[in-house]
């Protein structure tokens, strides 16, 4: 059995209507709805919470040509858009 706590809230009454009657389109309680709602708010926010993984993507090979090693990053630019304007 799952031990549920009492607790009052109070909401504004145009919120409420909502609420009221977004639980009838759904055949729902308000206390369901609340409830389904409350659980989805908390999941999303600790999804937006877990750290960021940037996706591996690396790529084989045996690093800069000969003559780029040691250039500056602007050479490397100018190399990269050689050709393509600006």
């Amino acid at each position: 059995m799952l031990l549920c706590m009492r607790t009052t809230i109070e909401i504004p009454d145009p919120l409420f209507r909502q609420l009221k009657r977004v639980a009838a389109e759904r055949q729902m309680t308000i206390r369901a709805l609340i409830e389904s709602s409350l659980r989805q708010f908390l999941t999303s926010q600790e999804a937006s919470r877990r750290p960021f993984k940037l996706k591996d993507g690396s790529v084989r090979g045996a690093g800069l040509q000969p003559g780029l090693q040691g250039g500056s990053w602007e050479q490397l630019r100018d190399l990269i858009y050689e050709g393509r304007g600006a």
